[in-house]
């Protein structure tokens, strides 16, 4: 996907314009940004806006993500982490004694 980002008040109309006329591309809309198919068309686009805009308009390649790419004990300790008790107890806290990764190592893991 191509994510489309703008910063400009003109820049954002012609963002809206092109996804308004052209919706079959358009995967999701945020306002300022827009994630555009990663077809020839969505990249068509996404660079006549970067053309009309230049620096106003930031394009970037975007993948989706996919959830078994994350190691299991990370997924393991999100979803125990939001099934917890008490929901004012903070992660640190939380895997303190436990197998579950601990802040600092999940800062350090790579997905």
């Amino acid at each position: 996907m191509l994510l489309v980002i703008t910063y400009s008040q003109a820049a954002r109309q012609s963002l809206r314009n092109v996804c308004r006329a052209h919706e079959d591309s358009v995967v999701r809309r945020f306002g300022r940004a827009a994630l555009l198919e990663a077809t020839g068309f969505g990249a068509f686009q996404a660079l006549r806006l970067q053309a009309k805009h230049g620096l106003d308009v930031q394009v970037e390649r975007v993948e989706p993500f996919v959830e078994s790419d994350v190691p299991e004990r990370v997924r393991e300790a999100a979803t125990a982490y939001e099934n917890r008790d008490q929901s004012s107890v903070p992660y640190r806290q939380f895997a303190s004694g436990t197998d579950y990764p601990s802040p600092e190592s999940l800062r350090e893991t790579d997905v």
